[in-house]
C-alpha cells in the first residue's frame, strides 16, 4: 500500500508523458517525409517503442531507495537520457515539418540534405559537449582591478572551485585534477561557492575528502549552493568539511590578515529570491576599512551586496549557462532567462562579482560555449 501510495504520482506522470509521447511518434509517422521511405518510418517506429519502455521505468528507477542501489546514480542517467531524447524527437518534428510542403524536386533534394545534417545535430553537439565537459577543464586567471587596494592585498590570489556536482558525469578523476590546477596557482585562499552534490545519494563524504587536499596559505574556506539545500545535507556538509579543516560560512565572517592590509571574507547560505537578499545578520558582515569579500552561490545577490557595501563577491550556479550559442556577439543561453549574471566578471557600485562557470553540470552531462573552469581571483590595485 506504501508502495502504491509513494509510485502514484510517477505512474500519472508516466502515464501522461507515454501517452504524449505515442501521441507524437505516430504524427510524425503519418508525416510525408517518413511515410515515402520504409526505412526512415520503421526508424521511427522503433524509436517510439524504445522510448516507450524507457519511460515506463521511470517510476521504478525514482521509488525510494531503488534508485539508490543502480549503478552510477541511475536517476542522472535517466535525466541525461530524457534530455537528450527530447533534442531528437524535436529535430524529428522539424524534420517532418520542413518536408511536408515541399514539391519542387531539386529544393527537395536540398531539403534533403539539410534534414540529414538537422538530425545529426543533437547527437554530434551531445557527442562535442560531452567531451568538453570530461577533458575541456582549465586554469583561468582572472585579474580584479580594485580602487584604493591596500599594498598588502595587491596579488592577492584566491582560488575558486564551485558548482562541482559530484557523480557519474564529475568524478575523483576530474575533481583531482581540478584541486591539483588550484594548487599549482598556489594560491592565498581557497573558496568552494556550492553545490558540492546534486541529490540525496551522491557521495557527498567523498567530496569533501578530496576538497581537503587543497592547500591555501590563510586557508580553505566555503559556502552552500542550492543543491545542498535539496539534498538537505547543509548541516551534514558544514560538520564533514569541517573535520578536513574546510570552513563553512554560514551567515559568518571571518577576518584575515595580510600584512598590515584586512580581508573579511563572509558566506552566506543559498538565496532565494522569494526569502529577499541578504536579510537578517548579512548587512552586519561588512566591516569598515576592511576589504570585503563574500562568497555567495547565486550571482543575483550582487546588487544587493554591492549595496551594502562588499567590494568583491565570488559566486557560480549557472555553469555559465552551460549550453551557450553566441549570435550577433550575444550568448544565449537558459541562464539569462534567470539572471543577467550569467559568467564572468561585473561591477556596479564600484563592486565587482565574479561568476565562476563551475566544474559539473546538471542535466545532461554537456557543456557548449562554457567549458568547466578553476578559477583563480587575482587582486589588483585599481
Amino acid at each position: 500500500m506504501e508502495l502504491a501510495r509513494r509510485l502514484a504520482p510517477l505512474l500519472v506522470y508516466a502515464g501522461l508523458a507515454l501517452a504524449m509521447q505515442l501521441y507524437v511518434v505516430r504524427w510524425l509517422a503519418g508525416r510525408p517525409f517518413f511515410v515515402q521511405s520504409r526505412w526512415r518510418r520503421n526508424s521511427l517506429l522503433w524509436f517510439g517503442r524504445a522510448a516507450a519502455i524507457w519511460i515506463a521505468l521511470i517510476p521504478i528507477v525514482y521509488s525510494g531507495e531503488i534508485r539508490l542501489k543502480l549503478p552510477g546514480s541511475g536517476e542522472q542517467w535517466v535525466l541525461a537520457a530524457a534530455l537528450v531524447y527530447g533534442a531528437v524527437l524535436f529535430t524529428m518534428f522539424l524534420i517532418a515539418w520542413t518536408g511536408v510542403h515541399e514539391t519542387d524536386l531539386a529544393r527537395r533534394q536540398s531539403v534533403k540534405t539539410l534534414v540529414g545534417i538537422t538530425a545529426a545535430a543533437p547527437l554530434a553537439a551531445t557527442g562535442v559537449g560531452i567531451l568538453v565537459a570530461r577533458t575541456g577543464m582549465a586554469l583561468r586567471e582572472v585579474e580584479i582591478p580594485v580602487p584604493g587596494l591596500a599594498p598588502d592585498l595587491d596579488g592577492l590570489r584566491i582560488a575558486q572551485l564551485t558548482d562541482i556536482h559530484y557523480g557519474p558525469f564529475f568524478g575523483e578523476l576530474e575533481l583531482r585534477r581540478a584541486v591539483a590546477m588550484a594548487n599549482e596557482a598556489r594560491p592565498h585562499v581557497a573558496v568552494v561557492t556550492g553545490d558540492l552534490i546534486t541529490r540525496r545519494g551522491d557521495n557527498l563524504r567523498e567530496v569533501l575528502r578530496i576538497l581537503a587536499e587543497l592547500k591555501a596559505d590563510a586557508g580553505v574556506f566555503g559556502c552552500h549552493g542550492n543543491h545542498e539545500v535539496y539534498a538537505r545535507c547543509e548541516q551534514a556538509a558544514t560538520l564533514i568539511a569541517a573535520s578536513h579543516g574546510i570552513r563553512y560560512l554560514r551567515q559568518q565572517a571571518v577576518d584575515l590578515r595580510f600584512g598590515g592590509a584586512a580581508l573579511r571574507m563572509a558566506g552566506v547560505d543559498y538565496q532565494p529570491q522569494r526569502s529577499g537578499y541578504l536579510r537578517g545578520r548579512a548587512p552586519g558582515l561588512v566591516q569598515r576599512g576592511a576589504f570585503n569579500l563574500l562568497l555567495s552561490h547565486n550571482p543575483d545577490v550582487f546588487p544587493k551586496a554591492a549595496e551594502l557595501g562588499f567590494d568583491l563577491m565570488l559566486a557560480g550556479h549557472t555553469h555559465g549557462g552551460q549550453v551557450t550559442v553566441e549570435i550577433l556577439h550575444e550568448h544565449l543561453n537558459v541562464a539569462r532567462f534567470f539572471t543577467p549574471f550569467t559568467k564572468g566578471l561585473y561591477t556596479e557600485r564600484g563592486a565587482s562579482v565574479y561568476v565562476s562557470p563551475g566544474l559539473g553540470t546538471v542535466g545532461a552531462p554537456v557543456r557548449l560555449g562554457a567549458a568547466p573552469e578553476v578559477t583563480v581571483i587575482k587582486l589588483c590595485a585599481g
